[in-house]
């Protein structure tokens, strides 16, 4: 049976990554439209610069002038020598998520989470995870049901690509099992998952045709690593008109239906059952949470 979701409704179109070093990005990410940035201490911060990226971070996020975008913190991967001084900073500053690299058991999941709650993190200082080996494919659901403080899912396309030695292709057939597998993961366990990134920010079209894949194959959103990727993904992810019409449709040929009594709905000559009914409900509530903005 499939759990109940349990995460507020938050937008989560696209969370684009910054990388924690440079302050002139951290600054520019204040003005760009994206649901949610990942302040990034792992692969976009050189060894040396880890210590200071990891303090200005930190400062970012409590320094309240990022307005309605969702605040996350990607630390250094489990054993590093960054990992626990991450932690622990990272506890102290309460963004709203803490994204792991690499989470590959349920067991990881609950020792991330009791560091944190030792550190002191606050409760709305979620966990997210990221899945990215062949290992957490197998173990997705697991993960996913760790623990009720994971929230989010992100899909590390191009380490599986690499650990699976596949290839970049469009359409990405090689990656698709293991989308799917993480997404009915994710959907099993009631939380949200991230569509991985796509590396070619000079490719827009190929880029509008991922994340029109990511939206049909049900993910919540897209992870990015370059501003002109918001927009389109802002567009794709997001209700369109159509979408925000029909289901208005069906919810007020439902209610009709049972305050007359009748059993049977239909809209435009097709049937409506309940969970035509409880998906125009979903994507109606995701259009005004975004509108409301």
């Amino acid at each position: 049976m499939t759990s109940e979701p349990t995460n507020e409704l938050r937008p989560r179109r696209s969370v684009l990554y910054m990388p924690g070093a440079n302050e002139r990005a951290l600054e520019k990410a204040k003005g760009i439209d994206a649901d949610g940035l990942i302040l990034d201490l792992e692969d976009a911060v050189a060894p040396d610069a880890k210590p200071d990226a990891r303090e200005r971070v930190c400062a970012a996020v409590g320094s309240g002038e990022y307005g309605h975008r969702e605040l996350t913190i990607r630390v250094n991967g489990i054993g590093t020598e960054w990992h626990d001084d991450d932690l622990a900073a990272v506890a102290q500053a309460g963004p709203h998520g803490v994204l792991v690299p690499k989470v590959n058991s349920a067991d990881e999941v609950r020792a991330l989470v009791d560091v944190l709650e030792k550190a002191g993190a606050p409760d709305h200082t979620k966990l997210w995870a990221m899945v990215e080996t062949p290992i957490a494919i197998l173990h997705a659901e697991e993960i996913a049901a760790g623990h009720e403080r994971l929230a989010v899912l992100v899909m590390g396309t191009n380490d599986i690509v690499n650990e699976t030695f596949a290839l970049h292709v469009p359409g990405r057939a090689p990656l698709v099992p293991s989308l799917t597998i993480a997404l009915l993961a994710a959907r099993a366990a009631g939380k949200v998952i991230l569509d991985g990134v796509y590396n070619d920010v000079k490719d827009a079209e190929g880029f509008v045709a991922e994340a029109r894949q990511g939206r049909e194959m049900g993910f919540d959103g897209k992870t990015l690593i370059h501003p002109s990727q918001v927009e389109p993904t802002n567009e794709a992810f997001a209700p369109s008109e159509s979408d925000v019409e029909h289901a208005r449709e069906i919810i007020a040929a439902f209610d009709e239906a049972q305050a007359e009594g009748r059993g049977v709905v239909t809209v435009n000559g097709r049937m409506i059952e309940n969970l035509h009914v409880r998906d125009a409900q979903r994507i109606l509530a995701l259009h005004e949470t975004i509108t409301a903005r």
